[in-house]
């Protein structure tokens, strides 16, 4: 069993706490194995899970939009909410900026755009990939009170897919708590764990977490220990039955 709990932990990037592990015992294994077991297994092999750093705050600014979700981070199928927000993280060569748009139903990453500016351009294209992928009417989209997304340009971008913005009223973290978990989650489990050397190398590794470990392979709590992939997937199989 010890060396089973390793090996899900060396998968899931040693990222992987009691918690985790165990789901991934669960659905991935077929065991049902107690939380203590696993924390003795975990202390045998000498592994542990990565902690949440505290949120960071905001300076605020001007909102062009009403707060359409006061807080209320739920919605009852896929597009039907949206959250957005930036975060930056330097290499040796300098920043690096990542927008990224979740979906809050399934938590899954539904848009990004990574560069070495905080332009407008960079929330734009975050918001048209996920307007592309996902094609969706009258979705809201929810940001702080940024100057990228008080922006004309981001504004247009929304009115011209027919989506609906809304912004926090005050300069909160807890004003958009999700996209500030997801940031979270990505700080601890892939940019505090190292340094980094170039911009491209560290732009890969943002691309590489989303695509091909949290939206795929990461398994999140608030969804029954799922993926979002495989969470929406879930939904999307009930739903046509």
């Amino acid at each position: 069993m010890a060396n089973t709990i390793a090996a899900i932990h060396t998968d899931s990037r040693q990222t992987y706490g009691v918690r985790r592990i165990r789901a991934e015992l669960r659905y991935g294994y077929g065991l049902a194995i107690s939380h203590k077991r696993v924390w003795r297994c975990m202390t045998l092999v000498g592994v542990q899970g990565v902690h949440r750093r505290r949120w960071r705050r905001h300076k605020p600014s001007p909102a062009s939009w009403p707060d359409l979700v006061n807080r209320q981070f739920r919605a009852e199928a896929p597009d039907r909410l949206w959250v957005t927000d930036i975060t930056q993280h330097r290499s040796a060569e300098g920043w690096v900026y990542a927008a990224v748009v979740l979906d809050v139903y399934s938590r899954r990453v539904v848009g990004w755009s990574i560069a070495d500016h905080l332009r407008t351009e960079l929330v734009a294209d975050a918001l048209d990939m996920a307007r592309l992928r996902r094609k969706p009417v009258g979705t809201v989209v929810h940001s702080d009170r940024g100057t990228q997304y008080t922006s004309w340009l981001f504004g247009h971008r929304l009115r011209e897919a027919g989506l609906l913005g809304s912004m926090g009223k005050v300069a909160s973290a807890f004003d958009n708590a999700m996209i500030e978990s997801f940031f979270g989650s990505m700080q601890i489990e892939l940019l505090d764990r190292r340094t980094w050397t170039a911009r491209a190398e560290l732009a890969t590794a943002i691309f590489e977490y989303i695509e091909a470990f949290y939206n795929p392979v990461r398994r999140h709590s608030a969804l029954d220990y799922r993926s979002p992939i495989d969470y929406e997937r879930l939904h999307t199989t009930n739903t046509a039955a």
